[in-house]
């Protein structure tokens, strides 16, 4: 992955493929996106009732219909993955798309995912407890994915020779964006991350303003920075991905709100932003021109 000013997209996992699923892959690709991702989830908020799609069956499908978008999961957790398992579907998906999948991979939340394979009676996972977890999950993973057999005893998670040959068409393995706020997501995203991601802060979002959203993601990026240097590494060796629609303003309400948005997180030292493929009827609504001509003009004005 290289440092520089990239615009990617979120299709969310909602379309039928042969029913218009398909197609927004294939534009995404004609519109010159740099990648085009998917939400790993069982189910997420408004859409649980409708259709919602596997992750990585729809990753596969799209490297099918495309040839040089990138593809990947914003973002993979631990609520339902289990790393051997997923390993086997990572290099798998990589050998698809030739070498064409980042996998975004967070600690989870306490939506749908958190419970859906546990008993009615339980909680979900306490925030301790999904750091807990993620911290196991990522340098197992981390692992399944370089070597060709590997035999781990983990306190969550475990692998007994379990064999990933041939291993990732991307070497040593494909590119891990680690979304990350917290310290020990930190730490973890500055060991084993080639990005890190984040939303800004959601305590924010419904009652914050722009520039408090700046300057929280701006003490993020320090906190990121502090985390490699600990780590003995470069912050800018990772890329940083903010993923929108989570942060107070309206920055796709037109084409200048959106450059002067973008302007000023590109400043911040971040590397690609990621906008939601328009959803009629929901959040994620957007006048498809305004959609288009973000995704083909906006990247040009800043030289």
């Amino acid at each position: 992955m290289t440092s520089s000013r990239r615009l990617s997209t979120v299709i969310l996992p909602i379309h039928r493929w042969n029913r218009g699923g398909r197609p927004l892959w294939v534009r995404a690709e004609e519109l010159g996106f740099h990648a085009a991702y998917t939400y790993d989830h069982l189910a997420w908020r408004t859409f649980r009732d409708g259709p919602w799609f596997g992750a990585v069956p729809t990753l596969t499908a799209a490297a099918s219909a495309t040839e040089r978008l990138r593809l990947g999961t914003l973002v993979t957790s631990p609520n339902f993955r289990h790393p051997v398992t997923l390993a086997k579907e990572l290099i798998t998906l990589d050998d698809v798309s030739d070498g064409r999948v980042t996998l975004g991979i967070g600690a989870g939340g306490n939506g749908f995912d958190a419970t859906t394979l546990r008993g009615s009676a339980e909680e979900p996972w306490t925030p301790r407890e999904r750091a807990d977890h993620f911290e196991e999950f990522v340098p197992l993973l981390d692992q399944l994915l370089r070597e060709p057999t590997v035999t781990q005893e983990g306190r969550f998670y475990s692998a007994n020779e379990a064999r990933n040959i041939p291993g990732c068409v991307q070497r040593p393995r494909l590119p891990f964006a680690v979304a990350a706020t917290g310290p020990r997501g930190m730490r973890l995203a500055a060991r084993y991350g080639q990005a890190w991601v984040t939303t800004g802060d959601p305590k924010l979002f419904e009652s914050g303003t722009p520039d408090q959203s700046v300057e929280a993601v701006r003490g993020q990026i320090a906190r990121l920075g502090a985390a490699c240097e600990e780590a003995g590494r470069d912050v800018s060796e990772l890329d940083k991905v903010l993923l929108t629609g989570f942060t107070p303003g309206s920055p796709l309400e037109s084409f200048d709100a959106f450059v002067d948005f973008a302007g000023t997180h590109f400043e911040l030292g971040f590397t690609e932003i990621v906008v939601h493929w328009p959803v009629p009827d929901s959040v994620f609504e957007l006048d498809t021109p305004l959609f288009e001509r973000i995704a083909t003009e906006a990247l040009a004005q800043f030289g």
